[in-house]
């Protein structure tokens, strides 16, 4: 029970590691809002991170159970009574997972905003537009909710478990 505890605790700890950076990246992307011109040349790109569950290979999905179980059926299939052997119905496999991980940061491909201002200094000569960042301000502000509230389940699923760890401790002492 204890090792599971730790688990538990280790899982909620790679959320915030998660969510954290990608707080940060909002908030790069929301501080170069107008930034037109960068080191690698050009306006500043929107940057968006990937996550990836850790050691969830295991994990049988409903669909591959659905598939599995129709593919049996279909082989044995006898004067159309189903036959349904006992592991299709066995619970599914318990998933290893140990949390979440960054994978990757990846630059936005969209296009880049065009905005006219013949006397921007970055302003095309013929046509007088400034290649605007493809940051919009509106999906940034709902991804930082939607990250915001993944980190608030995390450190309340890491509070629960540190709650529970200091009651076993209690009834361990008794």
């Amino acid at each position: 029970m204890a090792t599971d505890l730790l688990n538990a605790s280790r899982v909620s700890a790679t959320g915030l590691a998660a969510h954290r950076t990608k707080m940060n990246l909002i908030a790069q992307n929301l501080a170069n809002v107008e930034t037109t011109r960068t080191d690698e040349g050009g306006p500043y790109r929107r940057q968006m991170v990937i996550f990836k569950g850790k050691d969830i290979d295991q994990f049988e999905t409903v669909l591959e159970k659905k598939i599995r179980e129709e593919e049996f059926f279909k082989k044995h299939r006898v004067a159309n009574i189903e036959i349904k052997p006992i592991e299709l119905f066995k619970p599914f496999k318990p998933s290893s997972g140990t949390g979440v991980e960054v994978v990757e940061i990846v630059k936005s491909q969209e296009d880049f905003r065009l905005v006219y201002n013949p006397a921007h200094p970055d302003a095309d000569p013929n046509t007088g537009y400034v290649k605007m960042p493809n940051v919009d301000h509106l999906t940034e502000v709902a991804d930082m909710v939607v990250a915001k509230r993944a980190y608030e389940g995390s450190v309340t699923a890491l509070s629960n478990t540190k709650s529970m760890i200091l009651k076993a401790l209690e009834i361990g002492k008794s």
